[in-house]
């Protein structure tokens, strides 16, 4: 398994998805739900709903009033750089590009900007591969700072 996402799937809690659909039969309703039941504590950014998966919804990330450590973005390449950006300005620790999603200028950026990249790639799918992963000794969902064990 890549480090990078390694790094990221074990080291992270909050995740904003910029693009998560209202609708259970969307990929990004799917993957954001995936997430939610490992422990991963989802952000709807999606600016024609309120309230997604039991989460309120930002229209954008600048509005989000929490720190978030991953911008999972399912949108369209050609508008995956403006996210990029935002993303940067919110001080974002990665960037996660779904599958299709490809923007190497953008991904260059957030690079330069100090952030892990992803691109191209869907949590959902590597998540499993966590536990099959010889480097990793967690597989068992995220790192969550502070957690009590009954946290679970």
């Amino acid at each position: 398994m890549d480090e990078t996402i390694e790094r990221i799937l074990t080291g992270t809690h909050t995740w904003a998805v910029v693009g998560l659909s209202e609708n259970p039969a969307r990929a990004s309703h799917r993957v954001a739900s995936f997430l939610q039941a490992r422990g991963y504590r989802v952000i709807p950014v999606n600016p024609n709903a309120s309230e997604i998966l039991g989460e309120p919804a930002y229209p954008d990330l600048a509005s989000v009033p929490d720190r978030v450590e991953v911008v999972d973005i399912f949108r369209r390449s050609e508008a995956a750089g403006r996210h990029v950006d935002e993303a940067i300005a919110i001080g974002a620790r990665a960037v996660w590009m779904q599958l299709g999603v490809i923007d190497e200028a953008a991904a260059e950026r957030a690079r330069a900007a100090g952030l892990e990249v992803v691109m191209d790639r869907c949590p959902a799918i590597e998540y499993p591969r966590l536990r099959r992963s010889p480097s990793s000794s967690v597989g068992t969902g995220p790192i969550r700072r502070g957690a009590r064990p009954q946290d679970g």
